[in-house]
């Protein structure tokens, strides 16, 4: 078994859940008591999060990049980024590391494509989706179509992110205005939806969405496994 790098903390809530299903799967695969080997850097997230609404992506991505190398000291053999904004720099962070990076967007997209759906809904905060770091990643690496939300659904999904999400609440009425929106996305042609923002899973369930949805949490904490326990 190899070790596990993880970078969480952004949020916590959502590092909770990569820590129980890297931990699950492990058991799940090899039985009796065992566990994962990980290690993991947590941010305080009030950092990052000033840092995104300043707009001070340079300063992020230097923060990224010690917390990597950090992990990486620390005994990390590959590294898991916790969560789908911060992938903005993943790019540089990979070339500060001499460990491989498990890219969630890659993880997302390949379960997608292996349920043959050619258009997809994405949800996340705004920056996952209108920057191109995450949508252009799955369009030209993985030739899906993506659809995001109209403009005042956006600035829903991120502000019941920023405002609830990440501080562990849960609202029923912010299920059902997701669940509007994935209707929406829905009736313009999207086949599933992948829920990108590692605290989205904790809002909705499978059963909560009429079409198919991809947890990002789920699927890039389940590639990490795989990868610690190939060959």
């Amino acid at each position: 078994m190899k070790t596990i790098g993880l970078i969480g903390g952004m949020s916590w809530e959502s590092s909770i859940e990569y820590y129980r299903i890297i931990n699950e799967e492990t058991k799940k695969r090899l039985g009796g008591v065992h566990s994962s080997e990980c290690i993991m850097f947590s941010f305080d997230f009030a950092e990052i999060e000033d840092l995104q609404m300043k707009d001070d992506w340079d300063t992020a991505t230097q923060r990224m990049i010690q917390a990597a190398q950090q992990v990486e000291r620390g005994g990390g053999e590959c590294l898991v980024i916790c969560t789908n904004t911060m992938h903005k720099m993943a790019d540089d962070v990979q070339k500060a590391i001499d460990i491989p990076l498990i890219h969630i967007a890659d993880a997302t997209a390949e379960a997608v494509k292996a349920n043959n759906i050619e258009k997809i809904g994405l949800l996340g905060t705004r920056f996952t989706m209108e920057h191109d770091f995450y949508k252009g990643r799955i369009v030209n690496n993985f030739g899906l179509d993506v659809l995001i939300p109209d403009d005042a659904g956006r600035d829903s999904v991120h502000q019941i992110i920023y405002d609830e999400l990440i501080i562990g609440e849960i609202k029923d009425e912010s299920r059902v205005t997701y669940q509007n929106i994935i209707g929406s996305l829905q009736a313009d042609g999207a086949e599933g939806v992948i829920l990108g923002c590692t605290e989205i899973g904790l809002l909705i369930k499978p059963e909560d969405s009429p079409i198919p949805v991809y947890d990002t949490t789920y699927l890039h904490a389940v590639a990490a496994v795989e990868w610690a326990l190939s060959d």
